[in-house]
């Protein structure tokens, strides 16, 4: 057989990178190196998993509290009637079959001098290296009012999959035809912020069915609807006329869960359902480990090569809590973690991560029970700029349609299958 030069250094590039991923990876504290990750989320899940896939010499612990895996994405699924809550909630079962040790627990201190974990039961895990993926925690001290209404059971956030959306649901489904529905939104950054704009319209298409006479006003904290503008006001248009009422520059500051009255800085407005959904920052372990080293103190700044805190030695951030120009997005999480999962194979076997990493990320928003249009984008990380750059194509869709609706649901399966089968 004649061996053409391309197959040489093919074959050649193969034998080589086989022959490095057979070399042990080591650790500054010798044996088998060891990374704890925070939060099995669409970031710690997939990182955990690809880090036992890609060196199997790498000890991997992952703590979660949760026994189960709930989707953010396609909650608002569930508010719109197209979906249950049961079809939200994933097995952790498969990640331990790579090899992870998974502790049920929740992370509560960090000593980064030491590189050990503490845990609420007790734990004192050490670490090599620490990857905190906690998601984003809420910042309802902004707004006056909110904490006693949430703990009366009147206002929710609905922005983490479990008890709220629940409990969100069961409020839609109580409240008399004819109604109001309030949603307020923040400015970005933000987890998601295309997520209100999905679940108006879902939820418009819950009314439609089933409470014609109801409304639904967006109070929005930005001057315009922030992603997939003309798509959604398409949608709205075509088929919900005159049911969702979108109102820029209104930043909630306060909400009185016994008037029901919900204060923004223009307006009051009286609600039969109230849905706000704060600021956020970073996860409270982020802020205890002294990552979260923005400007404000709200996000952790990385290094996009290796997702390594520059304030804070030996610790990663990924997902929601990472401060960066990314969407915050279960794709984006997703790809991050399999970038940060890489770079610490290489650096644990001596070797320079890729300095050019990718990212791709793809967002769809359904907009009834039929329709849906995504936003793609990728973008490469530039080290002059210390930024990842968006690369020339992708963008939006001007309209929602039958087809991305099918590859909607084709890629919740695949996100999950990719984080945690």
């Amino acid at each position: 057989m004649t061996l053409h030069r391309r197959d040489f250094l093919k074959y050649a590039g193969a034998g080589l990178a086989a022959s490095l991923l057979a070399k042990p990876a080591f650790s500054a504290t010798g044996g088998q190196p060891h990374v704890v990750v925070v939060g099995a989320g669409f970031g710690g899940a997939t990182c955990a998993k690809y880090l036992r896939i890609w060196d199997p010499n790498i000890q991997v612990t992952l703590i979660e509290p949760n026994d189960k895996f709930y989707s953010c994405p396609m909650s608002n699924w569930v508010l719109g009637g197209l979906r249950t809550m049961d079809d939200l909630i994933k097995s952790y079962d498969h990640l331990p079959g790579y090899g992870i040790k998974m502790v049920r627990d929740s992370a509560i201190g960090v000593d980064t001098d030491q590189r050990v974990v503490a845990t609420q039961n007790g734990g004192k895990i050490a670490y090599d290296r620490l990857v905190l993926a906690p998601g984003v925690e809420f910042m309802t001290d902004l707004i006056e009012g909110y904490d006693a209404a949430e703990a009366a059971g009147k206002v929710t956030h609905g922005y983490k999959a479990g008890p709220q959306i629940v409990l969100l649901r069961k409020q839609l489904e109580a409240m008399p035809d004819g109604g109001v529905f309030v949603i307020a939104s923040p400015p970005p950054p933000g987890r998601c912020v295309s997520g209100p704009y999905e679940r108006a319209s879902l939820v418009a298409h819950y009314f439609k069915q089933h409470k014609p006479k109801s409304k639904i006003i967006m109070l929005d904290g930005h001057f315009a609807v922030v992603s997939k503008g003309p798509m959604f006001k398409a949608a709205w248009k075509k088929f919900y006329p005159g049911m969702i009422d979108h109102r820029p520059y209104n930043l909630v500051t306060k909400v009185d869960h016994a008037s029901m009255v919900v204060t923004s800085e223009f307006e009051d407005v009286k609600a039969d359902v109230i849905n706000i959904i704060p600021k956020q920052r970073a996860g409270a372990i982020c802020g205890q480990a002294g990552v979260r080293a923005d400007t404000a103190g709200v996000w952790c700044p990385v290094n996009g090569v290796t997702y390594e805190s520059p304030k804070v030695p030996f610790v990663h951030v990924l997902g929601d809590s990472v401060a960066s120009n990314m969407p915050k997005s279960a794709h984006v999480s997703n790809n991050q973690a399999k970038i940060c999962a890489a770079a610490l194979v290489e650096l644990f076997n001596g070797r320079e991560p890729d300095p050019y990493p990718v990212i791709g990320s793809t967002s769809y928003s359904a907009t009834s029970d039929h329709t849906s249009g995504p936003i793609a984008v990728v973008m490469r990380y530039n080290p002059d700029k210390e930024a990842y750059i968006r690369q020339p194509g992708g963008g939006a869709s001007l309209e929602s349609d039958e087809v991305n609706f099918e590859y909607n649901k084709a890629w919740f399966e695949h996100i999950w299958a990719d984080t945690l089968g």
